[in-house]
């Protein structure tokens, strides 16, 4: 079966903000960690989705299905603790070097991902969620990154919280990225020598 056959069977409503009936264990549990110092800002490396399913003999596709899941339920755990910053390092350029059809699969869901972010307008905004996507976009498929732009704007004004999503990312090209920066505003005199 392929990626997008994959993706699209298991298509379920996967929501980013979501709040579920917790047990009174993790209430506890809860409770027990905010009295300790919580951090501001925690990130996520969303790494062992295909080990995950080739050890549970799923296809590489629903382990990233899996793997969004347990994101989402990571995120409300996140917020629940009162912490306001998170960043997933979700794609990296490195991983366009898989399958193509596990790239595909991967751009679809980023596809479905981003559409359902568009859905969820309100709820992003009771929350107070500002999304950012941070990256190499231009790598990405014209309608990903049209996706991206439309679930930017729609919560660039909300100042509660922040989702930081590393997209099409290498520290590398960062680097890369911001001393070409620092070489036009010198080029363009906007950043000068003292």
């Amino acid at each position: 079966m392929s990626a997008n056959l994959t993706i699209k069977t298991f298509r379920k409503e996967m929501s980013w903000v979501r709040k579920t009936e917790q047990s009174w264990v993790h209430r506890l549990c809860q409770q027990v960690l905010k009295c300790g110092p919580v951090p501001k800002h925690v990130a996520f490396i969303m790494d062992g989705n295909r080990r995950f399913a080739v050890k549970n003999s799923l296809e590489r596709a629903e382990g990233h299905i899996m793997g969004f899941e347990k994101l989402a339920k990571a995120l409300e755990w996140c917020s629940n603790l009162g912490i306001m910053e998170v960043t997933v390092y979700a794609f990296s350029i490195e991983n366009f070097k898989r399958s193509k059809d596990e790239v595909d699969g991967l751009m679809e869901l980023a596809r479905q991902k981003f559409a359902k972010l568009l859905q969820e307008k309100e709820n992003l905004d009771k929350h107070g969620v500002c999304i950012r996507v941070l990256g190499n976009l231009n790598l990405l498929p014209h309608d990903v990154q049209v996706a991206v732009a439309n679930a930017v704007n729609l919560t660039k004004h909300n100042a509660r919280a922040v989702l930081n999503v590393c997209f099409a990312y290498t520290s590398r090209d960062e680097i890369c990225s911001a001393m070409r920066d620092v070489a036009h505003g010198v080029e363009q005199g906007i950043i000068r020598d003292r």
